[in-house]
């Protein structure tokens, strides 16, 4: 395996990328948030994404292949010391192989210059949690319910 993270480009890395998202959320999600809003995550409404906000993501290319997907950005003028990790997602056949390792590596790297970066992930999403916190990140205490997940987000910090 010879995986690289690169930023997200061609129309082929789009539909790559919406289909991780589609895939890794069915796939990781399934006991976490309602039947109801998965059924609403289509593959189709995934590519409408990818197409729409290419900017700020960054994908992880096995063989051709798009196996994960990270994406990041600061906050502009409202918080501009904070960075945030919006989005990590890898298929589960690339579990444990350090792709999301390189996906995490990359994203604190182009957040480097902020003196805070966040990311919010589901409270009951405990191997989630632990991931983030290898790399340094803890809850802040800050929660928020999400009515269309039917569930509650921490936010984790990394100063």
């Amino acid at each position: 395996m010879n995986v690289v993270v690169k930023p997200l480009e061609s129309d082929d890395e789009k539909k790559g990328k919406a289909f991780v998202h589609w895939k890794s959320w069915h796939e990781a999600y399934e006991k976490l948030v309602s039947a109801a809003y998965l059924d609403k995550l289509t593959l189709e409404k995934c590519e409408e994404w990818a197409f729409q906000w290419p900017e700020n993501t960054y994908v992880a290319i096995d063989d051709g292949k798009v196996a994960g997907f990270v994406c990041c950005f600061g906050h502009g003028d409202d918080e501009p010391d904070v960075g945030e990790v919006n989005a990590i997602y890898v298929l589960s056949e690339y579990y444990g192989k350090g792709v999301a390792q390189q996906l995490m590596d990359t994203a604190l790297d182009k957040l480097k210059d902020y003196s805070r970066k966040e990311l919010w992930v589901l409270k009951d999403n405990p191997r989630a949690i632990a991931f983030y916190k290898k790399y340094g990140f803890h809850e802040d205490g800050t929660e928020k319910y999400l009515k269309s997940l039917e569930d509650t987000e921490i936010r984790m910090i990394k100063e």
